[in-house]
């Protein structure tokens, strides 16, 4: 990274000189024009921020260092107060929060569904190009503007006063630098020079969709002279708050003391802090004994850090005080001061609001409640902070008024200058100015599409890197994982071994719900019209139902929470009484439901869709239940774990095992069976999943246990995220008298050879001479165990080979299905019990 003395600006990516910059600023439009010509995804600049909000938190991290020759002037601890001020905005926790706030979500910028009952689509969309004019006595403003313009996914120019350090240039930098696309850097221009170069001006505002200023009506003023016609003037303007305490308040030392601190911190040059002390009382008496108090508090605190005023502020100082001490002789004002200057109360008897001249000046003033309005709302556009004390009631009711009057903010006494991750400034939320909303009319051809954006690019995110984790490993994870970022627990299922608990927090939930719901509009779920039994299993924590009870929650379609029970006979009563016609469960529950109350529900007639989970239905049970039930859509709910949430979905053109990615979620990888390495192209492997936008856990590289393929080319359905190909897990490829059997091997050749479509389980055990394999099928759609055994001999080469060989006992059995072995928390069949020690 170059920086020499001259080199005080930096454009995309590049540290130059004034000379280039004023060549550069000449043909800004075009550099924007290029800029926009690629969306940024808000993934894109979580990452960075958050990888920079790390560093600066470290305290041996190299870019303290490079940061550090241009840090404000100022002791050690004003130095690690502003990088952790800087650190903490930056993590990724607040800045979802902020969008989450601000714009709904921590991907505002796609084009979903807002009602996924109409084919409309609504999203945040960057006005184009923000110019931000920072203040010149706040180091963190400028670059932190800037933050919020790239989070809307605007492209930026960014001024800086001229008397300004290059802390904004190379911290902008070094997020720039932290993002391995460069699009950061693309929408990142910083350039520092005085207001009086009113021809840089100009030129950085002229092509602006939107014009962020910081200071004073002065400074507002100069700039707005140069914002063009239809641009958006945003001003962070100079404000001025006050502390209001009703007559309870007036002697509890407590609200004394918290507001002299808020007097004192920042020395007032805080927007917040305040500058005038309202009481609410026509009593002068009572006026100055609080002015009285109010002195001795500020008396106790620390003395201010010297420091030599400027000759403009020392004259509003001495002027100030001067004249309300001629106005002592006409009975209005009161003079309370310090022998050596450094704190001032001005009780003075008219309520009107008064700047002060800060540096611990304060007015105190007479304004009883029922004035409160009429004496403030003239100066309305300048108010900010409220600090008031009083009773829970007084809170209440005086809250009502100073905000009606005016101000933006409440708090106590005490708090006045705290905020909170993602507080709205000055009244209004900076990523709604930063932003348009957009929509798009649709019509019924897009009724399957979920968001307009896949059909127009794939998301893109950098390949994972590190070490592989198995479920054990992410269990290790979770034991490290902030109570404050545990909301929600979900025990998984236990079908691939011991039951284990899985984390979230409450946004991370809804963030992989809402994800999960377009995942069932594009597998042809209609919202409006589909009435829905949501049939998985409930209880022992088991997230299925819970999850889609809160998926068709954020759809707003039609749900019958029911549960799968055993009591087969009254769910089918169930169904037909509310007309039902979509069904949501396991394949194993649904099977068993619709073959014992078959006569019932085929005399209803009314089902037509069913959405599956967990498991698969064969090809030929697929067939039997189009035939016999009439069922005209069988899709996959979704394909998913407890740990990750939702990772695929299946469109109205895919079937079996053929998903596509929740590619704004997570990222996919296909490695070997055995090496941590990508396979050819369609070829089968491991499926592994990082998982993006999760607060508290970062679950990279996870082997998830199941075995896939990635499938080249498009989608017929037209969606850019990439599809693929579940074909089993792991546990299913069994080793077997020396030889590897697939589980998914013996329900093909069921199918093809048998025509059969009930389920099979596959049961391993040892014996003293050999292993012995038993395929359980159910009775009541199996042929005979002699002619079953004889089919599969003959289409597995394999397992004949190893019976040939005397090296196995193959025999099949049948068992009623109630018989064959499930998790007992989910239902699941378990396809693989293997009893061998």
């Amino acid at each position: 990274m170059t920086d020499t003395t001259t080199q005080h600006h930096y454009w995309q990516g590049t540290f130059i000189g004034d000379e280039e910059a004023a060549r550069r600023l000449a043909t800004l439009p075009a550099a924007v024009e290029a800029a926009l010509a690629a969306p940024l995804d808000t993934e894109t600049v979580l990452a960075a921020c958050d990888a920079l909000s790390r560093a600066l938190a470290d305290p041996a991290h190299p870019v303290r260092d490079r940061l550090a020759p241009h840090l404000p002037a100022g002791g050690e601890a004003d130095t690690e107060e502003l990088l952790g001020e800087l650190a903490a905005f930056l993590g990724r926790g607040a800045l979802t929060r902020k969008l989450r706030r601000e714009l709904g979500g921590t991907a505002p910028q796609r084009l979903n569904r807002p009602d996924a009952k109409e084919t409309v689509y609504e999203a945040w969309a960057p006005v184009g190009l923000v110019a931000h004019i920072a203040p010149g006595n706040a180091a963190t403003v400028a670059p932190l503007s800037l933050v919020e313009g790239l989070l809307a996914g605007n492209v930026n120019v960014l001024k800086t006063s001229g008397a300004d350090t290059l802390l904004a240039q190379h911290l902008l930098a070094e997020l720039a630098a932290l993002d391995p696309t460069g699009a950061l850097a693309e929408r990142v221009i910083v350039l520092r020079f005085p207001s009086s170069r009113e021809d840089w001006l100009r030129l950085m505002c002229a092509p602006a969709d939107a014009v962020a200023v910081w200071g004073g009506e002065a400074a507002v003023e100069g700039v707005a002279a140069h914002v063009p016609a239809g641009c958006r003037l945003v001003e962070w303007g100079h404000k001025i708050s006050f502390g209001y305490l009703t007559a309870d308040a007036w002697a509890d030392e407590r609200a004394l003391t918290g507001l002299a601190e808020d007097i004192c911190l920042f020395e007032q040059q805080a927007c917040s802090s305040p500058q005038v002390v309202y009481l609410d009382t026509e009593d002068t008496g009572e006026l100055h004994a609080f002015a009285d108090r109010l002195a001795a508090a500020l008396a106790a605190r620390p003395a201010p850090a010297e420091e030599e005023l400027d000759p403009a502020e020392y004259a509003e100082l001495t002027t100030t005080e001067h004249l309300a001490r001629l106005e002592e002789h006409l009975g209005f004002t009161r003079v309370l001061a310090a022998p050596d200057g450094t704190w001032r109360v001005i009780a003075d008897t008219r309520p009107a609001l008064t700047a002060s001249p800060l540096h611990r000046t304060v007015w105190v003033k007479p304004l009883p409640r029922k004035n409160l309005i009429a004496t403030l709302r003239p100066m309305r556009r300048y108010l900010q902070t409220a600090g008031i004390a009083g009773s829970r009631t007084d809170i209440a009711e005086l809250s009502a008024l100073v905000l009606a009057a005016g101000a933006t903010r409440v708090t106590p006494l005490g708090a006045m200058t705290a905020g909170y991750a993602g507080e709205p400034h000055d009244g209004v939320y900076a990523l709604q100015r930063y932003s348009r909303r957009v929509a798009v009319q649709a019509d019924a051809r897009f009724a399957a599409t979920a968001c307009l954006d896949d059909l127009a690019r794939p998301v893109a995110f950098p390949r994972p890197a590190g070490p592989l984790l198995d479920k054990a490993a992410v269990q290790d994870l979770n034991r490290g994982v902030d109570r404050g970022d545990a909301e929600l627990y979900f025990r998984s299922g236990g079908s691939t071994g011991t039951p284990a608990l899985s984390l979230f927090t409450y946004d991370d939930y809804d963030t992989q719900m809402h994800a999960a719901a377009r995942g069932l509009l594009a597998a042809g779920y209609d919202p409006a019209r589909d009435r829905t039994a949501n049939l998985f299993y409930c209880g022992g924590m088991y997230g299925g139902f819970i999850s889609f009870f809160s998926i068709l929650e954020r759809l707003g379609g039609v749900q019958m929470p029911m549960a799968a029970g055993p009591d087969h006979r009254a769910t089918a009563e169930m169904i037909v009484a509310y007309e039902v016609d979509t069904l949501f469960g396991m394949p194993s529950y649904l099977w068993q439901l619709l073959h014992e109350e078959g006569e019932r529900l085929r005399s209803y007639g009314g089902l037509r869709k069913i959405y599956y989970g967990g498991e698969h239905f064969t090809e030929e049970q697929r067939r039997t239940l189009t035939e016999n039930f009439g069922i005209e859509v069988i899709h996959s709910i979704t394909y998913g774990s407890t740990d990750l949430g939702p990772l695929g979905y299946q469109c109205t053109e895919s079937g079996g095992g053929v998903h596509h990615l929740h590619a704004d979620l997570h990222t996919m990888e296909i490695l070997d069976a055995d090496e941590d390495r990508p396979v050819a192209p369609g070829e089968t492997g491991r499926l592994v999943f990082t998982t993006r936008a999760r607060r508290g856990q970062h679950l990279d590289r996870y082997v998830i246990g199941d075995l896939g393929r990635a499938l080249p080319g498009r989608c017929p359905c037209g969606s850019h995220a990439p599809r693929f190909e579940l074909l089993g897990r792991l546990g299913e490829v069994m080793r077997v008298a020396t030889y590897f059997l697939n589980y998914r091997r013996f329900v093909a050749v069921a199918e093809e050879r048998l025509r059969y479509v009930g389920e099979i389980q596959a049961v391993l055990t040892g014996g003293a001479a050999r292993e012995a394999l038993t395929l359980r099928m159910e009775r009541t759609h199996a042929p005979e165990p002699a002619e079953a055994r004889e089919a599969f001999l003959a289409a597995y080469p394999e397992v004949r080979s190893a019976v040939t060989e005397n090296l196995l006992d193959f025999t099949v059995e049948l068992v009623d299905g109630a018989a064959l072995e499930r998790t007992p928390t989910s239902g699941k069949l378990r396809a693989v019990v293997d009893r061998r020690r």
